[in-house]
């Protein structure tokens, strides 16, 4: 299985800690976000692993350069000249993927004890499937059975319903870390800058989006006082 870390993004929440870089590099305990995740999908037994860049997109490939990563078959997707959201990120990383098999994806300000290795079993040779845990108010996925059939934010009762299903699906937050088959990578309908979550729901329409329901450990080091609180924890 290959793997991609989603490393792109401006880092808005987390300054004034990503005023001079990017969130990728940001650190925790003396190790960057980016190295966790790397370290992470090795040892969960990931080979080729792309990394896609935008914000500072210098120092994440220098760091990569410096590490040795890029000798181990760790790949770049630069989105210097547009940043790409999620979605768009992937699309544009689909020729960095050479093995014609599933791709790992986790967004490098996860932090988290969910074990890659069961996940990637779980999937199997599913179409995708999504980690989440148990709801929280806001914005969350509604699955019925185990399939993806819509999206609402609790707080502002916007819905996006898949099928009548979504009547009776439960809620759940995404974590942030996905498993997708080739198949899906291959369908990617949107264009330009969009979220991977509007092309699962695009594509839910057709395929079965599967979950991994994930009850542990998990922090989203998107801010300051989460970096604190990680840390605090002796992260």
């Amino acid at each position: 299985m290959e793997g991609m870390i989603f490393a792109a993004g401006l880092g808005t929440r987390l300054r004034p800690l990503t005023n001079d870089r990017p969130k990728a590099l940001v650190e925790l305990g003396g190790r960057t976000l980016l190295e966790r995740v790397i370290g992470r999908m090795r040892a969960a037994g990931i080979g080729r692993i792309v990394v896609n860049v935008h914000h500072f997109a210098g120092q994440v490939k220098d760091f990569l350069r410096a590490k040795g990563y890029l000798e181990q078959d760790v790949v770049v997707s630069d989105e210097s000249g547009r940043l790409l959201d999620t979605g768009g990120g992937l699309r544009k990383a689909r020729p960095l993927f050479t093995s014609g098999e599933a791709v790992l994806i986790h967004n490098v300000d996860i932090l988290t004890d969910l074990d890659l290795r069961d996940l990637m079993a779980a999937h199997g040779n599913r179409y995708a499937t999504l980690a989440v845990r148990k709801a929280e108010p806001g914005r969350a996925l509604r699955f019925a059975d185990g399939v993806l059939k819509g999206w609402e934010n609790s707080l502002t009762g916007e819905q996006k319903i898949v099928d009548g299903a979504f009547a009776r699906a439960g809620r759940y937050s995404f974590c942030g870390i996905q498993v997708v088959s080739p198949a899906f990578l291959e369908n990617i309908e949107g264009r330009g800058c969009f979220s991977i979550i509007d092309e699962y729901l695009a594509q839910a329409a057709r395929r079965d989006i599967g979950m991994y329901f994930y009850d542990g450990f998990f922090m989203d080091l998107g801010t300051p006082e989460a970096i604190r609180e990680a840390e605090r924890a002796g992260f």
